[in-house]
């Protein structure tokens, strides 16, 4: 049952992360990385209790939440997003690739640190397509998104390492405070377009 789970929120992390690429619209946005916590969130239950992996997900939605209010404030102000799909294409086949490599990094992963092959694959994955996020966009927007999912393949990863109780309070520090930042860039860049 609790591999059927994680298989589930390794298929949900596939969405997320591939939609968190591909999206123009900054709702959506907002909704996948939401979503993309969901599921960093099963799969951090697999090795930390459930109490301690709820902290995970409500981090997470609160990023989100200070996100999509910095958003909405500069969208009022600015003059809008760019609406046209430019790359879509190149995006779909380079997010493709990355889940081609990280499924086959992920089985020696598995051996290294002894997780299952469901956790290893999703935590890489969100590692390799925030990278892939960050290193093609200059958007302060997605730059945010791309760290906080890179963040997040991270965690799940940590996690199997460690379950402290201080790691957990500081990791969703980090957590907000990538948020935080984000929300402050995003306000600044608007204040030098007007």
């Amino acid at each position: 049952m609790a591999d059927a789970i994680n298989w589930a929120a390794l298929f949900l992390a596939i969405i997320t992360s591939t939609g968190l690429l591909l999206s123009q619209d900054w709702r959506w946005r907002i909704g996948f990385l939401a979503a993309q916590y969901l599921s960093a969130f099963w799969m951090v239950q697999t090795h930390w209790p459930a109490s301690m992996a709820a902290s995970k997900l409500v981090t997470g939605w609160m990023a989100c939440a200070v996100l999509g209010i910095a958003q909405l404030n500069a969208s009022r102000r600015g003059e809008g997003e760019l609406t046209r799909p430019h790359g879509r294409l190149f995006h779909f086949f380079t997010a493709c690739m990355v889940l081609v490599v990280t499924f086959a990094v992920s089985s020696r992963v598995t051996v290294w640190l002894g997780l299952s092959l469901p956790i290893a694959w999703g935590s890489l994955l969100l590692m390799g397509l925030g990278l892939l996020q960050l290193g093609i966009t200059s958007d302060p927007f997605r730059v945010v998104i791309g760290l906080l999912s890179l963040f997040s393949g991270f965690e799940i990863l940590y996690t199997s390492v460690e379950s402290s109780s201080l790691v957990t309070a500081l990791l969703a520090v980090v957590n907000l405070g990538l948020a935080l930042a984000g929300a402050f860039f995003l306000g600044s860049v608007e204040e030098e377009r007007i």
